[in-house]
Formats: C-alpha cells, sequence, structure tokens
C-alpha cells in the first residue's frame, strides 16, 4: 500500500512539478532526491495507451554538452541497460492515459535513468516489431537537456547509466528506430549551432 501511495504521490506531484519550466540544477533538495529511490515504477498495462492495436511508447534521449578545452561543445547521450537481453538503449515506456506524452517520457527517464532535464519538441514517431508479444509498437522520442543526475532513483538496483558519445551510442544500441532518433536529434544540433553562428557573425 505505502508503495502504491507513493507512486500516485510521483505521478500526481512530483513529476508534474519536474516537468515545469522553473525547475533548474540547484531546485532539487537532497530529501526529494531520496525519496526517488522509494517511488516503485509504474507496473501492468491497465492503463496503457494503443491505436490502432499498436501499443504507444514514449522515450528520451538525454543529451548534454561536453567542454573538450575547445568553444566546440561535443554532444553526449545518456544510455542505460536493459532489464532483460543485452545491450544499452535510451530510456523508453509505455504512455499511459492519464498523463501526456511529455509527462509520459520524463517519468520513464526520471524512474529509469534517473536524469531530470527539459524535454524537448518530438524527433518523430517510428514502429517497430515488439520483441515478446505479436504486435507492433508506436514509439516517440524526445530529446532531454539533462539538468540533474539524480544520486537515487527508482531503478537504480536493475539499471547501469553510462554518458557515451553519439558513435559510441550508436554502435551499443541495437534499435534501428533508436538511432534513427539518435540522428535526428544530431541533424537537430547541427541546423541549431549553425543558426547561432551565422546570428553570431551578423553582429
Amino acid at each position: 500500500m505505502g508503495l502504491f501511495l507513493s507512486r500516485n504521490l510521483a505521478c500526481k506531484f512530483i513529476y508534474p512539478f519536474l516537468f515545469s519550466k522553473k525547475v533548474s540544477k540547484d531546485l532539487f533538495p537532497k530529501q526529494l532526491e531520496n525519496m526517488m529511490s522509494l517511488i516503485s515504477p509504474r507496473t501492468g498495462r491497465h492503463l496503457q495507451r494503443y491505436d490502432n492495436g499498436c501499443r504507444q511508447v514514449v522515450g528520451c534521449i538525454p543529451y548534454r554538452y561536453k567542454n573538450n578545452g575547445t568553444q566546440d561543445k561535443e554532444l553526449e547521450v545518456l544510455v542505460i541497460s536493459a532489464q532483460k537481453g543485452h545491450g544499452m538503449q535510451f530510456p523508453k515506456g509505455g504512455w499511459e492515459t492519464d498523463e501526456s506524452m511529455e509527462q509520459a517520457a520524463l517519468r520513464e527517464t526520471i524512474e529509469e535513468a534517473g536524469v531530470v532535464g527539459s524535454v524537448e519538441s518530438k524527433l518523430g514517431k517510428w514502429y517497430y516489431k515488439s520483441k515478446r508479444q505479436p504486435i507492433m509498437h508506436e514509439g516517440y522520442m524526445f530529446p532531454l537537456l539533462v539538468k540533474k543526475e539524480l544520486d537515487n532513483w527508482p531503478e537504480m538496483n536493475t539499471r547501469k547509466r553510462r554518458w557515451m558519445t553519439v558513435d559510441e551510442a550508436k554502435v551499443i544500441c541495437p534499435y534501428a528506430w533508436m538511432k534513427e532518433a539518435l540522428d535526428e536529434l544530431v541533424r537537430r544540433q547541427t541546423q541549431l549551432h549553425s543558426k547561432k553562428d551565422g546570428d553570431m557573425s551578423r553582429l
């Protein structure tokens, strides 16, 4: 019962607070972080969304910039170990009926990867076959600029997380659709930096 209540507390109060634009790196007290490790991840599929028989799945590509000693900032992404099977992947899970797509993506990222940040605009939609069931999944991925790495998070005992370069992530991730989402993130970042460089040159 305690776990059920803590999960409801997270879904109704903690996760919406974290999704707020007001959250900053410094606005995450240790007590709240410690509470995160006590919140059990959502289980069951009674709230799971389906569209024409396709299970709807959402996730994030958590990223940050690594300053390599020059003015250029190298993009790094965070991958996590799969609970079952091999390889590393990006956090993702079922989109449920009591949350927005962005809230679900942030929730899954907190539960599985233990990072908090800003969910940005959707990278795209992909269809892929379930490995364990005879159904298709409809997957949506979002970029998440990481503001805080938690020391404690719900799946800390079952997941490993690791920062790596884009090229390393594309080698280690076994899912083609996630690699395509990563390519889209890189394309978007390249366009963004090109625009900034152009704006600076006109000053």
